[in-house]
């Protein structure tokens, strides 16, 4: 799958204004048909990190911002790597994650929440966060989870 060039836009704004366009008027349905949905305020996970590593999203990452348009291609591409989430409280896999690793070392974070109905299940699913796995530690991490079936 073709991924789209690096986005350089002039500011903070224009890339929030841009994932706003991009996610956040309607679903993204992933290559095996889960409709994932955006909020607004998901900008702030995925085009900002934490200057500390304790978890406050307080800086402005151009290195994310750069890759918003790899979203949606992530989500809808049936070739990348795809692994269960980790539930870092309960300290073990969860299913109800999913993490997909493009490019090498592009991350796509969401969380399903699938309602069961008479006729079907309907799959769906809210974005958590997207970014650059910095170091092969937690790269590693991610792939010695378990592949999701």
């Amino acid at each position: 799958m073709s991924y789209p060039p690096l986005l350089k836009l002039a500011s903070v704004d224009a890339y929030r204004q841009y994932f706003e366009e991009e996610y956040c008027r309607g679903p993204i349905i992933t290559f095996d048909g889960i409709a994932v949905r955006f909020r607004k305020t998901d900008f702030d996970h995925c085009g900002f990190e934490s200057s500390m590593r304790n978890n406050v999203k307080d800086t402005f990452s151009p290195t994310r911002a750069e890759r918003l348009g790899w979203i949606g291609e992530a989500l809808q591409d049936p070739n990348s790597d795809r692994f269960v989430g980790w539930d870092s409280k309960k300290k073990r896999p969860d299913r109800n994650r999913r993490v997909t690793v493009v490019m090498g070392d592009y991350v796509v974070v969401i969380g399903l929440s699938g309602v069961k109905t008479a006729l079907s299940d309907v799959k769906t699913a809210r974005f958590i966060t997207a970014y650059v796995a910095d170091t092969p530690a937690s790269l590693a991490k991610i792939k010695k989870g378990p592949r999701w079936a």
